[in-house]
């Protein structure tokens, strides 16, 4: 698989990630630990060295499975982490207090079986304490060989600059898909200004864009608490994966591949990091980064999305408020 540099950091990753969420902890029918880890290595194996997780998902069990399937390959691949959510709950509240970075760190790093972090993101911004103190402990542990480099999430461009300035960010991952476009207005553009990388989080509009999701969710489906997933919704919505349809299908790809493509397509320091428990749909993944759109595809979908008005709110309110501004 070809490599990406997310932005000016050095920091070198495979073009499509993995996200690790959804092994154990998202849709109510995760894996159980010896199918996950055999994922993974399929993962590994057909050229994936990105791989991200967090405290928050399990909470800790996810890094764990991170940890024990990946320790063979440690050396050959890139672990993103997280710190930032009160007890690893983001339903608690959020905690960037300096002392709570450390404690959390000191933690990932047994649960991950590594003596070091390549990527620690905060994983949303804590609003009582100034990013200045945030990007200065992640400073430290960097000083101090625990982690490589520094991530945000879901940050502000206002709060990106300023967190920049004390510790060099090297990757923002906020959700950005053909569902939801909303970093093209003001992130992209900083982050390009910048030299800082973008992760985009659910690319596949937390599986809406696959086309798979056409009807309620089942009751234990965590996604059921998101507005843009009410049943009323779902079939509004339906508009938008018809269109794509119908443009995948010229070439005789998947909608979910489209989906990928289009992100790959954005900009060069774009790494999407798709999650998934099943085999054939992680190949599917993969074959995106082998898919081309021409100018004229791009432009052809950039209209399509354009024209459509999707419905429903990406978070419910207790998670819409932990979003920075």
């Amino acid at each position: 698989m070809q490599k990406r540099k997310l932005g000016n950091s050095g920091l070198e990753v495979s073009a499509l990630g993995f996200g690790c969420m959804g092994l154990n902890f998202l849709d109510g029918k995760g894996l159980d630990k010896k199918e996950a880890i055999k994922l993974l290595h399929n993962a590994v194996e057909r050229g994936i060295t990105f791989f991200d997780t967090a405290e928050a998902y399990g909470p800790y069990t996810n890094e764990e499975l991170v940890g024990e399937a990946l320790k063979p390959f440690r050396k050959d691949v890139v672990i993103a982490t997280k710190f930032g959510c009160k007890d690893a709950r983001p339903a608690v509240g959020l905690d960037s207090r300096p002392e709570t970075i450390r404690a959390v760190t000191e933690a990932s790093l047994k649960r991950l079986k590594t003596d070091y972090i390549d990527l620690l993101y905060q994983h949303r911004v804590d609003q009582n304490i100034p990013i200045e103190d945030v990007a200065g402990t992640v400073k430290d542990l960097i000083e101090e060989g625990k982690v490589k480099y520094f991530g945000l999430s879901e940050a502000s461009a206002k709060t990106i600059r300023k967190a920049h300035s004390v510790q060099p960010v090297s990757a923002l991952q906020s959700e950005y898909s053909l569902f939801w476009r909303e970093p093209e207005n003001e992130i992209i553009p900083t982050l390009e200004e910048l030299g800082i990388g973008f992760v985009p989080f659910s690319p596949l509009g937390k599986g809406f864009l696959t086309g798979i999701i056409n009807k309620k969710l089942e009751d234990v489906d965590r996604r059921n608490i998101i507005p843009r997933f009410s049943e009323e919704n779902i079939k509004a919505n339906m508009v938008l994966v018809e269109a794509l349809s119908e443009i995948a299908q010229q070439k005789n790809i998947t909608t979910g591949q489209l989906a990928l493509a289009w992100l790959l397509a954005q900009k060069s320091w774009i790494a999407p990091i798709p999650g998934t428990t099943k085999l054939h749909r992680l190949e599917e993944n993969i074959g995106s980064t082998d898919v081309v759109l021409t100018a004229d595809e791009l432009s052809k979908i950039d209209s399509t999305v354009n024209a459509i008005t999707l419905l429903g709110d990406r978070y419910p309110e207790f998670l819409e408020k932990q979003i920075d501004r």
